[in-house]
């Protein structure tokens, strides 16, 4: 089973938000937290422009046949 999928950055984010939301944090501690943050949300910026690319070149096939699919080698099904 894939454990790295959309929904786990989703609880990943909202892990963060509550990490930052103790309000018994020191102001070492909040800024350690930022720091967290700022490198979560850029890992995760990376990992959403990279799904919306998978999930446009899927819509390119799907509205336009496979006569693209050569190119897109990307959009394959993963071995089983």
């Amino acid at each position: 089973m894939t454990k790295n999928r959309l929904k786990d950055l989703n609880d990943h984010l909202f892990a963060q938000i509550e990490r930052l939301s103790d309000e018994e944090l020191t102001p070492e501690q909040i800024e350690a937290e930022v720091k967290r943050t700022d490198a979560i949300v850029a890992v995760s910026d990376q990992i959403l422009g990279n799904a919306n690319f998978h999930l446009k070149a899927a819509t390119l096939i799907a509205n336009h046949g496979d006569r693209f699919k050569k190119s897109l080698p990307m959009i394959e099904a993963p071995a089983e």
